[in-house]
């Protein structure tokens, strides 16, 4: 995927000297959570072995803070890709206020990926306000 449709989608692939970063948008929590989640599955470049069913998967997370509760986010998915080899198809952010998260994924397991992410950092990541949303840094350890 090309860097100008990358950053219509709400997150763009950013240098980074070792590992790997986007930068990802949204209008509120919720699509700025969408758009995080969407730009690391991109990453990995997986693809979906066609004879699997589609799984579905939940999600109700909790944390302290903005921060915590993305990186909690992003590693509960990344454990089902690198774990049951899920390739997510479709990630829907239902809510994310007072610091809960609700969400729903959808995918293939068994899939083939040809690159991998160890983990999803804190290294300086803030989940900013802007005027036009929120906006955020997010770099993954491969």
């Amino acid at each position: 995927m090309d860097k100008e449709a990358m950053a219509s989608q709400g997150w763009e692939e950013v240098e980074h000297t070792a590992d790997w970063s986007i930068r990802v948008w949204g209008e509120d929590l919720r699509s700025l959570f969408e758009n995080a989640a969407r730009g690391m599955v991109s990453l990995i470049e997986g693809k979906a072995a066609p004879e699997q069913s589609t799984t579905e998967h939940t999600f109700e997370l909790e944390a302290p803070d903005l921060e915590v509760l993305l990186v909690d986010w992003l590693t509960e998915l990344l454990t089902l890709i690198e774990d049951e080899g899920i390739i997510f198809s479709h990630i829907r952010v239902a809510q994310v206020d007072d610091l809960k998260l609700v969400a729903q994924a959808s995918g293939q397991p068994g899939g083939a990926f040809s690159k991998h992410i160890k983990a999803v950092t804190f290294h300086n990541l803030a989940v900013r306000r802007t005027s036009t949303g929120y906006e955020t840094v997010i770099v993954f350890d491969v």
